[in-house]
C-alpha cells in the first residue's frame, strides 16, 4: 500500500486550539451584535439543489462566484452544489414559507465553499456570517445593517472604511453612456474589478465582451472623475451629469438614514459588487490600514428581485437587504494585530501532590461553579506541570497537598503575576 501523505486539500486548513480559541471569540462578538439588533438565528443545508446556486438570475450567469461552484452528484444522479453563500438559501426559505411573519430578520453563521483562486485572506472552504432584513422596503434597512457593521467593528476594535454605491444609480450610469441594457451585468461585474486590476485592464476586458470603445470610454471618464471630492462633491456632480435620476434619489435618502444612525462612509460609485441579484443600495467594508490586508472583509446589499423568481412570480417585489461579514480576513487582520498567547480554554490547572482522587472531586466541583478547570492526570512533577501550564497560556495553576486539605483550602498561583494565594475551595473565583 502506498504511503498516504498526511495533508488538507488546497485551499483548506486545520485551526488547531491558539486560533480556534480566538476564532471563536471574535464569532461569539459578532453574533452578540447581531442579537442586540434583534436578528434571530437561522441555520440550512451544506449543500443545495444545483439549479438554485446557478440560478441566472441570482448570482449572474457569468458571475465568478457561479463559476467557482463545488459541482457533485448523489447516488439518485441528483445535481447539487456546496453552498458559495447564504442569501440563496434564505430566497428559498422563504419563498417555501409563505407564513414567515414579515419582517424577517434573520442571521446565518457557517462555512461556505468556492473553487477559486487563493491569496491572503481567501480560502476555497471559508465561513460567513451574514444578517438579513427581508420585508423592508425603506433604505433605512440598509442604513441599519451599516450601523450594525458599525458596532461589530467596534466591538473587534478594527478600524474600518465603509463604502456604499447603489445599483439603480450604476444602472443610471449605464445608461448615460449608452450601454444597453442587456449587456449591464456583464459591464457591473467588470466594473466590480476595478480596484483589483485597474482601468486598462477592465476596458480591456469590457472591449471583448463586445461593448463598444466610445461607450466604454464615456463610462470610465465618469468614473474615473466620481474618484474626486466629497460625498457631497460627488452627488452634485452626478446631478449635473446625469440628473436626478431613481437611483441618484435612493442613495440620497441612504446617506439622510446613515447620518440619522451615525454611521460614517465613503461614496463610492465604482463599487458595484460582482453578484447579479442586487437592485438597490450596495456596500462593501474595508480596513482602514490597508498595508495589513487590502480587500474587503465585509459586504452586501439589497436584492428585492430574489424571492419572487424562487416561487416562480416574477412580479412579486419581496423587498430584502443584507451583510456578510468574511471571518477568515477579519482573523487574519486579528492574529497579526494579538500576542495571542493563550492555547487551551482551561484557566485552572489542578497539580495534586499525591491527592489525585481528592483533586478529581475538586475539580468537579469547580466545574459545577463553572470553572473551566483540568487535572495532571499523569503525576507530572511540578515543573513539569508548571511548564504546560505556561506553554498553553492557562493563567492559574492549584496546589493539592495533605496540608491544603485538612484546611479545605486550595493554593493557587497566578502564572502572570507569580503570586500565590492560600484560598477558600468554596471560594474560588478565577
Amino acid at each position: 500500500m502506498s504511503k498516504i501523505i498526511l495533508e488538507v486539500p488546497k485551499g483548506t486548513r486545520d485551526i488547531l486550539p491558539k486560533e480556534k480559541i480566538s476564532r471563536d471569540n471574535c464569532i461569539s462578538k459578532i453574533k452578540k451584535i447581531f442579537e442586540v439588533y434583534g436578528f434571530s438565528p437561522i441555520e440550512t443545508p451544506t449543500f443545495e439543489k444545483l439549479e438554485i446556486l446557478e440560478n441566472k438570475s441570482g448570482a449572474g450567469e457569468n458571475s465568478d462566484a457561479v463559476s467557482e461552484i463545488y459541482r457533485f452528484k448523489d447516488q439518485g444522479n441528483r445535481e447539487l452544489g456546496l453552498r458559495y453563500e447564504f442569501t440563496f438559501a434564505l430566497a428559498r426559505i422563504v419563498g417555501q414559507n409563505p407564513q414567515l411573519k414579515m419582517p424577517f430578520r434573520r442571521y446565518q453563521i457557517g462555512p461556505v465553499y468556492r473553487d477559486g483562486p487563493i491569496k491572503a485572506g481567501r480560502y476555497r472552504e471559508f465561513y460567513q456570517c451574514d444578517v438579513d432584513i427581508v420585508g423592508v422596503s425603506s433604505v433605512i434597512a440598509d442604513a441599519e445593517l451599516l450601523s450594525l457593521a458599525k458596532d461589530v467593528f467596534k466591538s473587534l476594535d478594527l478600524e474600518v472604511v465603509i463604502e456604499v454605491n447603489s445599483r439603480k444609480l450604476l444602472t443610471d450610469i449605464l445608461n448615460y453612456s449608452n450601454i444597453d441594457k442587456d449587456q449591464a451585468t456583464q459591464v457591473i461585474i467588470s466594473i466590480d474589478k476595478l480596484k483589483k486590476i485597474g482601468i486598462n485592464e477592465v476596458k480591456k476586458e469590457l472591449l471583448g465582451k463586445e461593448i463598444s470603445k466610445e461607450a466604454i470610454e464615456k463610462l470610465m471618464f465618469l468614473l474615473t472623475d466620481l474618484e474626486k471630492g466629497s460625498n457631497t462633491d460627488k452627488i452634485n456632480y452626478l446631478e449635473k451629469r446625469i440628473g436626478n435620476t431613481d437611483g441618484l434619489q435612493e442613495i440620497k435618502e441612504l446617506f439622510k438614514y446613515l447620518s440619522l444612525f451615525k454611521v460614517e462612509f465613503i461614496f463610492s460609485p465604482t463599487l458595484a459588487r460582482g453578484l447579479g441579484y442586487y437592485t438597490g443600495p450596495i456596500f462593501e467594508i474595508f480596513l482602514k490600514d490597508p498595508s495589513i490586508i487590502s480587500g474587503s472583509i465585509a459586504g452586501g446589499g439589497r436584492w428585492d428581485n430574489l424571492i419572487g423568481k424562487y416561487i416562480g412570480n416574477e412580479n412579486l417585489k419581496q423587498p430584502a437587504t443584507g451583510i456578510s461579514f468574511g471571518i477568515e480576513p477579519i482573523m487574519d487582520i486579528i492574529l497579526k494585530k494579538e500576542n495571542i498567547t493563550r492555547q487551551s480554554v482551561c484557566d485552572l490547572l489542578i497539580i495534586p501532590i499525591n491527592t489525585l482522587e481528592k483533586s478529581i472531586e475538586i475539580a468537579q466541583y469547580l466545574r459545577d461553579k463553572e470553572i473551566k478547570t483540568i487535572v495532571d492526570l499523569q503525576s507530572k512533577s511540578i515543573s513539569k506541570n508548571l511548564e504546560y501550564a505556561s506553554k498553553l497560556g492557562i493563567p492559574f495553576v492549584g496546589f493539592i497537598g495533605e496540608d491544603e486539605l485538612k484546611q479545605k483550602k486550595i493554593k493557587i498561583r497566578d502564572m502572570i503575576l507569580g503570586k500565590e494565594e492560600l484560598t477558600d475551595i468554596d471560594k474560588v473565583k478565577l
